[in-house]
């Protein structure tokens, strides 16, 4: 009689575990349907409270499922297993199609390209980064474009110092605003700088400097961006910054934009691909070199600071960098322009 309990009670103690098993891995396939969800939402309607927070989550929610699919595989006591692994499945499949420009290059490297310019955007944590080692960086990345946010007077007081000016001698800032979003923004350039202006459209955050250089007859306009952060106090300020961000998708005056910055969202953001549209490309997601998450430096889970462009752009050799003194980490590509 004790060793038929005894295999009784070790009997109901794997089925009490097989149970739980199965109810944590069905509520967690339900977190990620739901979540999956929330990223089809439209464009006017992802900005609700922690939507946004959500749905930058993407990419690991994706790595959840393939998890989940190992282990109702591996334990046959997972109930209904058939179709737990075959909802899995199914939400890697249209999470590898979302993310589909970050394992095969979407752009046309065949052409042979007129002119290459290394660029790099770093968010300064409101001037708080070691101003040394971004000049370092720039040395050793041989970075010809710089786009900054969270700009402090300090910051520009030690980058001068530093010797900034001896690899990036043109720079223009933004005007210093009551809506900074942390601080501004700024660019720097190893190329002279035309049409330079502090504020090149209205946005509810930074103003963003903008300006021009002429790559062997190719003009090419940068500026350097930082919209309101998604927090569920700046509801309805995050999405009007984006927006604001898009109207570039409508001017046509002969030259190409590159814009780069803290954009606070990722490609899974509808609003970001809003701001995309049908003109501008974002560099992470059209390089086939995987993802590059930047925020937060220490272990970074999201990618919201990109490198975006018009086309007849196309970008290489994208790489992440940690800078002291920092929550993000910058990020650096190849620009080539056909």
């Amino acid at each position: 009689m004790t060793r038929l309990g005894d295999v009784q009670r070790s009997e109901t103690r794997r089925e009490t575990r097989a149970s739980l098993l199965t109810a944590l891995l069905w509520f967690a396939s339900a977190v990620i349907v739901f979540a999956m969800l929330l990223r089809m939402l439209p464009n006017s309607l992802d900005g609700k409270r922690y939507v946004p927070l959500i749905v930058a989550l993407m990419p690991w929610l994706g790595l959840l499922s393939v998890i989940i699919a190992i282990i109702a595989t591996v334990f046959r006591t997972v109930g209904k297993r058939k179709l737990l692994v075959a909802l899995s499945v199914l939400c890697v499949i249209i999470q590898i199609i979302w993310h589909w420009g970050y394992v095969v290059p979407t752009n046309d490297r065949a052409i042979q390209p007129s002119a290459t310019v290394r660029v790099m955007t770093f968010n300064t944590k409101q001037g708080c980064a070691d101003a040394q080692q971004i000049v370092r960086t720039i040395q050793s990345e041989h970075v010809e474009i710089l786009a900054m946010q969270e700009v402090s007077s300090g910051l520009l007081d030690r980058l001068h110092d530093a010797g900034i000016e001896d690899y990036l001698p043109y720079s223009v800032s933004a005007q210093l605003t009551w809506h900074d979003n942390g601080g501004v923004n700024v660019l720097y350039s190893a190329h002279p700088l035309q049409e330079t202006t502090q504020d090149l459209i209205p946005i509810e955050s930074s103003s963003i400097p903008a300006a021009t250089v002429d790559f062997n007859g190719r003009k090419v306009r940068f500026g350097s961006v930082h919209p309101f952060s998604p927090r569920p106090s700046n509801q309805g300020l995050w999405n009007k910054s984006l927006d604001s961000i898009a109207q570039l998708q409508h001017y046509d005056n002969g030259e190409s934009y590159v814009l780069m910055g803290d954009f606070n969202s990722t490609w899974d953001h509808a609003s970001f691909r809003y701001l995309l549209g049908d003109r501008f490309t974002d560099a992470g997601e059209s390089a086939g070199e995987g993802l590059h998450m930047t925020y937060p430096s220490v272990f970074p889970i999201a990618e919201i600071d990109h490198i975006i462009y018009d086309k007849g752009v196309y970008a290489r050799n994208l790489e992440t960098k940690r800078i002291q003194g920092s929550d993000h980490k910058a990020l650096l590509a190849t620009l080539e322009f056909q």
